[in-house]
């Protein structure tokens, strides 16, 4: 979109910005607008099929809009409009829209900008404001199922990204206060039915709930303002009585990868690696509690004020985390972990720019080999979808056992068991470890043996069974580099209270690892596979590495901010090919020559916590 850029002084200059693009000081940011009252990330400009909008992302010095502090978002933007960040001004000149083939039939006039529109009453503008939300909604769903069909992939610039909220943020006001009435309302007159819900399906109590939100919004209709949608009213209430409230929309959004309620009036999501904050809020903290206890209670977790912490997990495998007061001061607050409905493959990654081609081959040789493979990386690098894609190397006819903190996992095996850990009850009594859970294991005749994560006394129980006879093992553990993974390794080992001396720790930790595969989570949200190394053995006290792969970092895209950089091979051939050579499998070693750097492209990968969209195919050795 071309946008113009004002400054204190009056100059102004033209410049032609992505669809969707960050304004701020930061060095990443698309629309650089340096200051003292500008935060790194100030706020968001982006398209819509209505037209340009603009988010505020929580910056202390908020934005303006036309002189007037806008709430969370303002649009679609006019090329009248002016948005004013710190002492700059900005104009939307020209937002490069992209008009569907057909869009859909709309009931309404467009805004004008004659005097008579300028004239019309604030209810007259208010009404207007709600249809055109309406219509973006409308038009963004048909955009989406059209695009769905299609075989070429969506772009970062392509996203549909619908109107969430109204623009006006009397509206939006208006809405909360009646969400809090109508959900008042319908707890009393649910009480005064008296129905045993406890003895509803699913299916019957949101149906009759529903029937009695219409009820109470049909009976108070001429009270209700005309801005408000009387149909995504009853939608948000149903939602907030036995669903998940705000949360049940983002879940349904494949865009978002991360859901984070700080409390009750404050939702953050990740899209596309980048933190926003998402324009609906719950009505209060008894309705986060709410949602909390709907997720843990099918599971027989519980939280309460002697136990307010909990994981737990979604029907869809999501994973989520939720702290209570006390311990949390602002109120309740819940993180939910998103992971990609569709199953991911290794061709998946290549196509993301997340590994080379080389390398994905590599790893489905290491795992169809039976080598002991740990993938490293930090929170929300990945390690969980990556262990995921391994996991699919594993031959069909071998018995897989998983053992995990919370069920993430997703194997596609017909030979699987699933363990999963459980906590103490209220007296302290009941509760089984992972270390417990792999010690079984062990007992029930595994050809592989997969650990969600290793984050305790269980590393000591995994390395003696990869060293007695379970070749093939896979788990992930917290660390930045392979390294420090290593080293992370030796300290949880320690954390068995064995008293082990550090040389036997050594000793284990390199007869039992094969390859460390690095995952790494770049400041600009890119995630991909930085490191591949082998463990070749100890010496002088020390365990040996030997880099297989890496990523050549060379910058940063001067227009995206996205990481740049190249995949190559380290020149040097893993010691177990010989054993491969031997067996006569075939083999290529010329995928470890490094790669031309002058041929390499960079990768510019634009995906979630590993939950990718399709793209062509980038980041391979030429």
């Amino acid at each position: 979109m071309l946008i113009r850029l004002t400054q204190s002084d009056g100059t102004s200059r033209d410049l032609d910005v992505p669809d969707d693009s960050i304004i701020g000081k930061g060095a990443e940011c698309e629309i650089k607008v340096p200051g003292w009252r500008v935060a790194k990330e100030h706020a968001r400009l982006f398209m819509t099929p209505a037209g340009p909008v603009v988010e505020d992302l929580g910056a202390f010095g908020g934005i303006t809009v036309n002189a007037s502090r806008i709430d969370v978002q303002y649009g679609p933007l006019k090329p009248t409009d002016v948005i004013a960040v710190g002492s700059y001004k900005i104009s939307v000149l020209d937002g490069g829209q992209r008009a569907p083939a057909k869009a859909p039939a709309q009931n309404h006039e467009p805004r004008a900008t004659s005097e008579k529109s300028r004239s019309t009453t604030a209810p007259a503008r208010n009404r207007m404001a709600a249809e055109t939300i309406a219509a973006s909604r409308e038009l963004a769903q048909k955009v989406q199922s059209e695009l769905t069909g299609q075989a070429a992939p969506m772009s970062s610039s392509d996203k549909v990204y619908p109107v969430l909220v109204p623009v006006d943020s009397r509206v939006q006001e208006q809405e909360f206060e009646w969400r809090q009435r109508i959900h008042a309302l319908l707890l009393e007159t649910m009480d005064i039915r008296r129905q045993d819900i406890s003895r509803m399906s699913d299916d019957r109590l949101r149906q009759e709930t529903q029937a009695v939100i219409q009820k109470l919004i049909e009976d108070r209709s001429a009270e209700l303002p005309a801005s408000l949608d009387k149909r995504s009213l009853c939608r948000q209430v149903l939602n907030e009585a036995v669903g998940l409230g705000p949360l049940e929309e983002l879940l349904a959004d494949d865009s978002v990868s991360e859901i984070m309620v700080n409390r009750h009036d404050q939702i953050f999501v990740e899209r596309s690696g980048r933190l926003v904050r998402h324009p609906m809020t719950f009505t209060g903290d008894r309705a986060v509690m709410g949602v909390i206890e709907r997720i843990v209670a099918p599971l027989g977790r519980r939280i309460d004020e002697s136990s307010p912490m909990v994981d737990a997990r979604l029907k869809d495998g999501s994973r989520v985390n939720a702290i209570i007061p006390p311990l949390a001061l602002k109120g309740p607050t819940i993180t939910i972990r998103k992971f990609s409905k569709r199953k991911l493959s290794a061709d998946d990654l290549v196509g993301f720019g997340s590994v080379s081609r080389e390398m994905a081959e590599f790893m489905r040789i290491c795992v169809a080999g039976r080598k002991n493979v740990i993938v490293s990386g930090g929170t929300g690098s990945g390690k969980t979808t990556l262990l995921n894609i391994l996991s699919n190397f594993i031959p069909q006819g071998e018995r897989v056992i998983t053992v995990e903190d919370a069920a993430e996992l997703q194997l596609g095996h017909e030979h699987l068991i699933s363990l999963e850990s459980r906590p103490s009850n209220v007296e302290g009594k009941g509760g089984v470890s992972i270390r417990e859970l792999v010690r079984n294991t062990l007992r029930m005749r595994p050809d592989r043996i997969v650990v969600g994560e290793c984050r305790g006394a269980e590393a000591l129980d995994m390395l003696q069974a990869m060293n007695t006879g379970h070749e093939g093992s896979l788990t992930t553990l917290h660390a930045n580099t392979p390294r420090d993974a290593l080293a992370r390794l030796e300290t949880m080992v320690l954390m068995a209270g064995m008293d082990l001396p550090l040389a036997a720790i050594r000793e284990q930790i390199a007869s039992a690892v094969d390859v460390i595969v690095q995952q790494t989570r770049f400041s600009c949200g890119t995630r991909m596979v930085t490191h591949i190394a082998e463990v070749t053995g100890i010496e002088s006290g020390t365990i040996q590495l030997q880099e297989l792969f890496k990523f050549v970092q060379q910058g940063h895209h001067p227009e995206t901010g996205r990481i740049t950089g190249y995949f190559t091979g380290c020149n040097m051939v893993p010691s177990f090919y010989e054993e491969l050579i031997a067996a006569r499998q075939p083999v290529d070693i010329s995928i470890f020559k490094p790669a031309d750097v002058l041929g390499a492209p960079p990768p510019d990968s634009d995906f979630g916590d590993l939950d990718y969209e399709t793209t062509a195919s980038r980041g391979a050795r030429p």
